[in-house]
């Protein structure tokens, strides 16, 4: 019996704390980078990167408004940082070397400690030797819980993540310069929570947060639900105001590496009955990337039961004293230097914005795109001149999108905006963090080829 059909035909794994209930209290105990082990496929792929020695990275609980203390300890030969991910925290606690911090070294320690103004879900991973650790496995969820429990049943975390793997199981190499000059080197192996085709248990007529976060180094997501009422009630971490049309097969919605959405899903009343996050791939037909099942009597809930999520204490812009900058994500004019290599390099410049390359994280006297003072309001107008896609990543700050020049944008609360092909994207916020704040393409490829750069708060 094949590993897929195993996972798929007997519950292997159980669900209530998310990752088959591998989760783990922030500040509960060191958090350990370390060299891993596990069977991506039938064989035992070796050389991956987590937080355990044999199990993907776990999914991190706070709660909003509470201190989260998370010493992180590299125990690998090369250097790392650990970045929280749409977290709206101090800048020193940040976790981008050379720009909030020195990279933590073989065997050193730092201590991340801050307290999370935002409930939602977030993620975690590496921000120094970023291509090399996140493609062999550094990726992982964290949560922060609302201050007042919403009145779920339980909860399910599904972290989607592909890996380029050789028929023995051995990693493929991270990336490829002609993927990197591209929209990014796809894995084939295509895994939620690490594996193919996983079970997890809910009550049968139960309420269920569904909290998909797509922390790929390169692929885009596009997924639906099928087998249950549902609706879309958090978008990158942020509650969602305003009704949002649930996807389908048809018109499926696209999740950029960095992005998460949260569902209340209602499961169905029969025992046995799946719930199915489905996703579609280039040439394949649509298919289940995990599945929720029915189990035990109905509970009988009603998505109706729900009350919105208390919104977070994000101040909104105002447009009437809004400011513009403009930034351009494009190729490399003529050609570049490579990266200094100091928290790894691709050995090449492919990207930049406004037309400049990022030299390197450690390179000095590199000024920031745009310096913003605290409090103001500012529109910053995002311009894609290539016909790849990209995820734009503000570090630090959460912002509004206002208007595209291809399509209709919900206004919904992000940090991380998708930029079509050619698409010209207006965000607004309010500059309410101090610090100096990475702006990226969270392909990392294009990361770290010269899309990135970072946004000064006096």
């Amino acid at each position: 019996m094949k590993r897929r059909e195993f996972l798929f035909g007997s519950g292997a794994a159980a669900g209530a704390l998310g990752l088959g209930g591998f989760g783990l209290a922030a500040g509960e105990q060191e958090l350990v980078v370390q060299s891993a082990s596990f069977a991506l496929r039938d064989q035992v792929t070796t050389g991956m990167v987590s937080l355990s020695p044999d199990a993907p990275p776990p999914v991190l609980y706070g709660k909003q408004g509470e201190v989260i203390r998370l010493p992180v300890r590299n125990t690998l030969p090369d250097y790392t940082a650990m970045h929280w991910h749409g977290l709206r925290i101090p800048n020193g606690m940040d976790g981008v070397p050379y720009l909030t911090q020195m990279p933590i070294g073989p065997g050193e320690v730092f201590d991340y400690e801050f307290t999370p103004p935002d409930a939602g879900t977030y993620w975690y991973h590496p921000h120094c030797m970023t291509m090399e650790q996140m493609a062999h496995g550094l990726t992982g969820v964290m949560v922060i819980a609302e201050a007042e429990d919403p009145g779920f049943d339980s909860e399910q975390v599904v972290n989607l993540r592909d890996f380029r793997l050789d028929d023995d199981g051995s990693f493929l190499p991270a990336y490829t310069t002609r993927g990197a000059a591209r929209a990014g080197t796809f894995g084939n192996v295509q895994t939620a929570n690490w594996l193919n085709g996983s079970i997890y248990d809910h009550s049968a007529g139960g309420l269920v947060r569904l909290r998909v976060v797509n922390t790929d180094t390169a692929r885009i997501y596009k997924i639906h639900l099928q087998g249950a009422e549902a609706r879309i009630i958090a978008w990158d971490g942020h509650p969602v105001e305003i009704e949002v049309p649930m996807p389908n097969a048809e018109a499926p919605l696209l999740v950029g590496p960095g992005q998460r959405v949260d569902f209340a899903v209602q499961m169905p009343a029969g025992e046995g009955q799946t719930v199915d996050l489905m996703a579609k791939f280039p040439g394949q037909p649509h298919r289940a990337m995990m599945r929720l099942r029915a189990t035990g009597a109905s509970v009988s809930r009603d998505l109706r039961e729900l009350l919105p999520l208390p919104v977070n204490p994000v101040t909104k812009p105002d447009l009437s004293k809004a400011k513009m900058h403009e930034f351009v994500f494009g190729w490399t004019p003529e050609g570049g230097e490579p990266t200094n290599g100091f928290c790894g390099s691709l050995g090449a410049n492919f990207w930049s914005i406004n037309r400049k390359p990022w030299p390197g994280d450690a390179v000095q006297r590199v000024g920031p795109l745009a310096t913003l003072a605290k409090g103001k309001s500012y529109v910053l107008r995002l311009r894609n001149e290539s016909p790849n896609l990209h995820p734009i990543h503000l570090h630090g700050l959460a912002f509004l999108p206002l208007k595209s020049n291809q399509r209709s944008l919900p206004p919904l609360m992000t940090d991380t905006m998708l930029l079509l092909k050619d698409e010209v994207v207006d965000i607004a916020l309010v500059a309410d963090n101090r610090g100096d704040w990475a702006f990226h393409c969270h392909v990392i490829e294009h990361q770290k080829t010269g899309l990135t750069g970072f946004i000064r708060v006096i």
